[in-house]
């Protein structure tokens, strides 16, 4: 089910996402001021493109919020199906490789830059993206995110 009221927007979901880019970038991803019990709705509905990714070996995407859908042309159904490497055309894998790895070893990237394609083929490239690692608050890595507030139609 997509994020809507009756799941919180998932609720849990968004502060991982939220909590980990805090505590690796010293500063907040949403507004100072937002209400913690409706921070699953501040994500979804932000102004800016958040994506993130699981564990697997193949990550399949598992949150996007409304901005990143719409970017993508894709359903939450659709999106959250989707391995994220599909999300970079292929020419663009090995960019892409480079980048999760590093993210991977450092914790974060504040500044990546690549060409991404939508369900409908659209090309547009993101600039200045942050992508970091999402971990518990138990230090338990929980996959990847992204966020992206630039972008360019190709």
């Amino acid at each position: 089910m997509p994020p809507c009221r009756e799941n919180h927007f998932y609720q849990e979901h968004a502060r991982l996402i939220s909590r980990s880019f805090e505590k690796l970038l010293n500063k907040p991803l949403l507004p100072e001021n937002t209400d913690k019990s409706e921070i699953g709705e501040a994500l979804y509905f932000a102004p800016f493109a958040v994506v993130s990714h699981d564990t697997k070996a193949d990550p399949v995407f598992n949150y996007a919020n409304a901005k990143a859908l719409a970017l993508f042309e894709m359903s939450w159904e659709e999106f959250i199906s989707t391995p994220s490497r599909l999300s970079a055309e292929p020419v663009n894998q090995d960019e892409r490789n480079r980048l999760l790895a590093l993210v991977s070893s450092q914790g974060y990237i504040n500044d990546y830059q690549g060409a991404r394609i939508s369900k409908h083929g659209r090309r547009f490239m993101i600039k200045n993206a942050v992508v970091w690692n999402l971990s518990d608050d138990d230090g338990i890595y929980r996959g990847q995110a992204a966020f992206f507030d630039e972008w360019l139609m190709l």
